[in-house]
């Protein structure tokens, strides 16, 4: 298993990336971490093996970070980049200090669990010894960088479903069918058809919570970006 840690300033975030890491097999995550600090103390104490690591962190930006790793004794973990920072000097500088990839939020799980494949066979490929030639080179390369290659398919997303979506991303707690259903105005079956096909994308998450009768009331959160 490939130990992995999150580093995330977003408590919420970092545990939705931690639940997708374990879906992925091969890989188990080891711990959670939302500072730059945490994350040091973090990778001194677990040893991971791999970090999902985002910029920007509420104590120093996740580059010092990767420049700590980078300066160590080549022992320390690998690093892929979570990050919502588009400007190509941080994406550059990321890749100057040894990221093996960089995924730029939002992103859905399928995405994810494509970096994290493609990592794993990259580490299958590169933990033996001897020569490699040109071609073998450059088929590492690709193995990292290869599912950022893959066009983007999926078709736009229903209006109303896109309402529904961005509403839970804004909202600061769970909410519900009914509650979305009101503030949108459509009615409790739409926004109910809706959110399960957003679970069923992975573009939210389902909570269930019990009242007194027992029964199981639905409220939902965001995941990790668009289906």
């Amino acid at each position: 298993m490939i130990r992995t840690l999150v580093v995330d300033d977003d408590y919420r975030v970092a545990k939705i990336h931690a639940a997708g890491i374990d879906r992925v097999p091969g890989f188990t995550c080891v711990g959670q971490a939302h500072t730059a600090a945490e994350a040091r103390q973090a990778v001194a104490q677990l040893r991971p093996e791999l970090l999902l690591l985002d910029i920007y962190l509420p104590d120093e930006d996740g580059l010092a970070i990767l420049r700590g790793l980078n300066s160590a004794d080549g022992t320390g973990p690998d690093c892929i980049v979570i990050t919502a920072a588009r400007d190509l000097d941080t994406v550059r500088t990321a890749m100057h200090l040894g990221a093996v990839y960089y995924l730029v939020k939002p992103f859905g799980f399928p995405q994810l669990r494509d970096q994290l494949d493609a990592y794993r066979r990259w580490r299958q490929q590169t933990s033996g010894s001897g020569d490699a030639d040109q071609a073998t080179v450059d088929a590492l390369y690709n193995l990292l960088r290869g599912p950022a290659t893959k066009p983007a398919t999926t078709p736009p997303l229903p209006p109303t479903m896109r309402k529904i979506l961005d509403t839970i991303r804004s909202s600061p707690r769970p909410i519900g069918a009914s509650a979305l259903a009101a503030q949108l105005g459509v009615s409790r079956p739409t926004a109910q058809r809706y959110l399960t096909e957003l679970h069923r994308r992975g573009a939210i998450q389902l909570h269930l919570e019990y009242g007194r009768a027992g029964r199981p009331v639905h409220h939902y959160t965001s995941a990790l970006g668009t289906p």
